[in-house]
């Protein structure tokens, strides 16, 4: 058990300490005090007016938001207004004291939305573009920036199936882009492209704007396929002279969730188990409850024409098993400094992350639910003791002791990511602007496995095994921009952007894994393990570098605010295409008109139609596909004579052919949208269609070595596969989203937004390449016992990707054996799908008085999941006595399945969900502290409840294969929940923010 004891008690006192704060609320008078503060972030609103309503009489809020105000008999209902926040009216009643949240006006401001190399005011974007501030983020324990986003764009699928701390998340924009390792939206954070996510605390974030079309995207050319993700971190302080401190600060409890019911000590016997004598419940040995905490301070302000952020994030984030857990620490810092009246500016922005991640085998929450529930955790044998440390192990196959595996190996990962950024803007003109980016991206991986002599599964027969592995990525951009504006004429503006780019990215990485320790010495003494060859052993290293230089253009109009129009191009060369293909073009259009400017629209009070149309391309994830790529192959002894060693050499193997035709993928996307307001901006919203054609995807494809190479003239094949540019993919999809702004009356407010989005799901056009290619594709193997030979996703030409196939039920024997309709594999039929057919998301803000509620459900519909656990632990035949058994709603109990585990229509399951996903109450805390601007402590809670017909650990859509390793392969095989799986967890977290000035 854990020690948190420490830790909870410094939580209890910063929390005591910090109620105690209530004791500055005001005293009841007839005069009336009060705060104002903005709802979405609690700081104070200075300025504000604060007035009796039907009077002239009223104040001003200072500078920390109050006020005071005498009132009068009669005086009833108070009216607080400032600009860009909406009016409120509040009753007065027998209050002395008063705390008002304003929730901003969006039609009266310039909402600003962050486009690729500058912004734009939204009512101006022609694009499927949309911009997600602080207050519409996810609330609880988020440690990842993408989880702030979690169904809240639509179209964009964020997972991570379980509950696994050290796991990333998986992010699709408008599903499948490419088969490649850039599945992932690219990220652009403050201005730099490409960064590491893990460069920025999500604390730190100001707002994310996701740029989802082509036309949108085709900025930034080479790498736009699969969406571009726009972060930009806390600016500095805007006020004069003034200095603002935050301090964020809470604790999260963690508790698995949702596990799967399993047959008794007693019933695991009497169906024919083996009675070892014990009664275990093994996940309750391996799980326990965690505790996690973070802390996050900022400071900012601004003197002269310079302003600062600094900030550091602290976050200790511990798993349900111990042996897994991340401990994370961040710093920033933002610099801004004008110059020459301000027409010259500098910026610089720092950061530097450290992450200490632990982990276990996740095969140990597998063996936590089908292990012998009558075996012991420990045995008293002399047998245990000097094998396996005294823990019970039997060798029967597939049947490891939960515990001893969680304890026996040990991960370990170290990352140091830095990220720094110079930038200068010099006004040459009012209206012509030149500007120079320099940014270099730094991450150092430094991993570590370790296997114990003792260890059962590994550790035992290779006599202890440890690793060490180094991974360093260096990414290098400079680029400048020119940006000219002028009005062409008394209604039409014009905005001309032009520039250039060039990135430089360096890999290299090392790996040496030894067997046959005389101790558990482990990674920190490579040198004691005495093999070095075969079996658990390994020794490897590498290197690439790539280059791309880029030129890019765009042009924007605004015709009286009436027409809009946006034009861009982007020419880039990579240095890892073929030597015929390194240059690609991406050209973008997009028109859009507000229709109430033209005509009177009734209720409406934005109607804005647009269409657009982009061309982006990807980036392939190693620069050296083009080539014929040579490798190590196997150790050669030239004479044959074991005892000589000076004659034995390593071989040379060629991987692949090269390929001069190599070129980019591209996908050309087709959107039509509207974006709407009605009854003054009190319903605002949007409604996409898209359509997009990916062509040319890059796959390796097996050839006969010896024949003519077509991509590379009179030369020959001299290796079995040649990476081409394959596939040609379709997709289609509509998205929806809708907000009301503030239903309610009085203090009372309701902020309800809605979005779902509906995939027309990928259709696979082509396979081949010439002569080249395949009719399918099939992939991913459930496993063993039993289930290794037959792959379960069959990928056709003409059908849809991820498909699952296999045969059907139709019946059982009287000795409860499966009916089949066919046993051929190239008889299955289709089954379920792994993709979803749609995903929704329902936040729910509310607010009365100081009080505020947040409420986020969201859920996926049409995707399949091939349960594991039932395909492999609910059947009664008598090998499968060696496992304890799985019990569902969908488990045959009459007759008992005695046929072995078999793949079959049945352990394919409809895994549409309803997720109450993360909820939170808050409270500001009234204060007269001259050094206090606002208090507030907040209770969130996630994963709350799932409503679904899913049987497994978690219904939530699986996009690719976690036990598949090949970045190429692994999105073709969507739909496989593994018996792997780390369990789901439930959070509930209590923290504090204070504001200081």
């Amino acid at each position: 058990m854990r020690n948190y004891l420490p830790k909870l008690k410094s939580l209890l006192l910063a929390m005591v300490l910090t109620l105690g704060t209530i004791a500055f609320a005001n005293a009841q008078s007839r005069t009336l005090t009060g705060t104002v503060l903005d709802a979405s972030f609690g700081d104070p609103v200075p300025g504000a007016t604060v007035l009796i309503k039907g009077t002239t009489r009223g104040t001003a809020t200072d500078l920390d938001g109050k006020f005071s105000l005498p009132l009068q008999a009669g005086d009833q209902i108070l009216v607080v207004s400032f600009v860009g926040y909406l009016t409120q009216e509040i009753e007065i009643g027998n209050q002395s004291s008063i705390t008002i949240n304003l929730e901003e006006d969006i039609q009266s401001l310039q909402e600003a939305v962050v486009i690729g190399y500058g912004s734009q005011d939204k009512k101006e974007i022609t694009s499927a573009v949309v911009g997600v501030k602080p207050e519409d983020f996810n609330r609880g324990n988020v440690s990842n920036p993408a989880q702030l986003l979690q169904g809240k764009v639509a179209g964009l699928s964020i997972t991570r199936p379980g509950g696994n701390p050290n796991n990333a998340f998986n992010v699709r924009l408008r599903g499948l882009s490419t088969f490649g390792a850039n599945s992932s939206p690219l990220i652009v954070l403050d201005g730099v492209i490409g960064a590491s996510i893990e460069n920025v605390d999500p604390n730190d974030i100001q707002s994310i704007d996701v740029l989802k079309d082509g036309s949108a995207a085709a900025i930034y050319g080479a790498r736009g396929s699969s969406g571009v993700i726009l972060i930009t971190t806390t600016r500095q302080g805007k006020k004069e002279g003034t200095t603002n401190v935050t301090i964020n600060s809470f604790a999260t409890l963690d508790q698995a969730t949702n596990l799967i019911p399993t047959l008794s000590p007693e019933e695991f016997v009497a169906r024919g188990g083996t009675d070892f004598g014990s009664r275990t419940d093994w996940r309750d040995e391996l799980i326990d409850d965690a505790l996690s905490f973070t802390t996050n301070a900022s400071v900012s302000g601004s003197f002269g024409n310079s302003s600062y952020m600094a900030s550091v994030n602290y976050r200790d984030n511990n798993g349900i098993v111990n042996g897994v857990g991340n401990e994370r620490l961040n710093t920033r810092l933002n610099l801004s400094q004008g110059a020459l009246n301000n027409r010259l500016r500098f910026n610089v922005n720092l950061s530097f992350t450290n992450v200490d991640s632990e982990s276990i085998n996740d095969a140990a929450f597998r063996y936590a639910t089908i292990y012998n529930p009558t075996a012991p955790i420990f045995e008293d044998t002399e047998d245990a003791r000097n094998r396996f440390g005294g823990y019970f192990q039997r060798d029967l196959f597939d049947f490891f002791n939960p515990v001893a595996l969680a304890r026996q190996q040990r991960f370990v990962g170290e990352t140091k990511t830095a990220l720094v950024s110079y930038r200068a803007e010099f006004d040459i003109l009012d209206n012509l602007t030149v500007s120079a980016q320099y940014s270099q991206d730094r991450r150092n991986t430094l991993s570590g496995g370790f296997w114990s002599l003792q260890d059962f599964q590994v550790g035992l027969g290779a006599q202890g095994s440890a690793e060490r592995a180094t991974f360093d990525r260096k990414q290098r951009i400079f680029e400048t921009t020119l940006r000219y504006e002028t009005d062409l004429s008394d209604k039409l503006n014009m905005t001309l952007l032009g520039g250039a780019g060039i990135q430089y990215t360096t890999n290299q990485g090392f790996n040496a894994r030894v067997r046959q320790y005389l101790f558990d010495l482990g990674w920190n003494n490579l040198g004691a393990g005495a093999i070095r060859l075969g079996n658990n052993t390994s020794v490897s290293s590498f290197a690439n570098e790539d280059q791309l230089n880029s030129l890019f253009g765009r042009a924007n109009f605004n015709w009286d605010n009436m027409f809009f129009v946006s034009a861009s191009v982007r020419a880039e060369t990579y240095s890892g295409f073929g030597a015929n293909n390194q240059t690609g073009y991406f050209p973008a259009f997009s028109v859009g008109s507000d229709f109430t400017q033209i005509f009177d629209m009734g209720i409406f009070s934005q109607f804005k139609p647009r269409v657009s149309y982009g061309v982006t391309g990807n980036l392939p994830p190693s620069p050296t596909l083009a080539l014929g790529v040579f490798g190590n192959g196997n150790r050669i002894d030239l004479d044959g004579d074991p005892l000589t060693e000076n004659d034995i050499f390593v071989g040379i193997n060629q991987f692949s052919n090269p390929n001069r035709d190599l070129k980019w993928e591209t996908k050309k996307e087709f959107n039509v949208g509207v974006d709407f307001g009605i009854w003054n901006g009190k319903v605002t919203g949007s409604i996409d269609y898209y359509t997009r054609n990916i062509s040319d995807l890059l796959f390796n494809v097996p050839v006969a070595a010896g024949a003519p190479n077509p991509f590379d003239p009179g030369r020959f094949n001299t290796a079995g596969s040649t990476w081409v540019n394959l596939a040609d993919l379709r997709a289609a999809g509509f998205e929806f989203v809708t907000s009301v702004n503030q239903i309610g009356k009085g203090t009372f407010k309701w902020s309800p937004t809605f979005n779902f989005t509906i995939y027309d799901k990928t259709t696979i056009e082509s396979l081949s390449n010439g002569e080249l290619g395949f009719e399918e594709l099939r992939f991913a193997t459930p496993g063993s016992p039993g289930q290794n030979n037959n792959p379960i996703i069959y990928n056709r030409v003409g059908q849809n990707l991820g498909d699952i196939y296999g045969p059907t039920v139709i019946g059982f024997t009287e000795a409860g054996e499966y009916i089949l309709d066919t046993t051929d594999p190239n008889e299955w039929t289709k089954v379920g799908n792994g993709l979803p057919k749609g995903e929704f998301g329902f936040a729910n803000s509310f607010t009365y008085g100081a009080w505020s509620l947040n409420v986020f459900l969201r859920g996926a519909w049409g995707h399949d999941l091939y349960n594991s656990y039932r395909g492999f632990y609910e059947n009664a035949d008598t090998p499968s006595n060696t496992w304890n058994s799985v019990i569902t709603d969908k488990t045959p109990t009459n007759p008992l399945v005695t046929s072995s585990p078999t793949m079959n229509n049945t352990v394919v399951e409809d895994a549409s969900f309803v997720r109450l996903d993360n909820m939170e109450l808050g409270y500001n805390i009234p204060t007269k502290s001259a050094n206090l601007s606002s208090l507030r402590v907040y209770l969130a809670a996630q994963n709350l409840f799932t409503i679904t017909g899913y049987t497994g650990i978690d219904p939530e859509v699986r996009i690719n294969d976690a036990e598949n390793g090949d970045a190429f392969t692994s999105a073709l095989s969507p739909g496989l929940e593994r018996r792997n799986t780390y369990f789901q967890t439930r959070s509930f977290t209590l923290g504090v923010t204070v504001n200081f000035k």
